[in-house]
């Protein structure tokens, strides 16, 4: 049986980001279990008690979700409100792709 290197090759590659990019969201997954979920809920639907009385909003609530990229970031980055800054102990490309998971809890 012949089988093309490239396109076993162009497979392997493949499987390799794919394995890169679930580990990076199972991170960031995890981190918003650690920082954000107490408020924000595990869904993003901020039905916590403690999102009930700082009065946050679902991320799939139409104020959040017309927020740019950059302005979910600046929050993330700089808080907002009563939400703490987490600039100091987040990494550039760990703040956007929260921004990326936020919106998938918006969907």
């Amino acid at each position: 049986m012949f089988v093309d290197t490239r396109i076993l090759a162009r497979l392997v590659v493949v499987s390799v980001l794919l394995c890169f990019t679930l580990r990076a969201d199972d991170k960031t997954a995890a981190s918003y279990r650690q920082k954000c979920a107490a408020c924000h809920g595990a869904d993003g639907k901020g039905q916590t008690p403690a999102a009930k009385s700082l009065g946050v909003r679902s991320f799939a609530s139409p104020e959040v979700a017309k927020m740019s990229d950059a302005e979910l970031s600046s929050a993330i980055e700089n808080g907002k409100g009563k939400m703490p800054s987490y600039g100091k102990s987040t990494k550039p490309e760990e703040i956007k792709a929260m921004v990326g998971y936020i919106r998938t809890l918006a969907k």
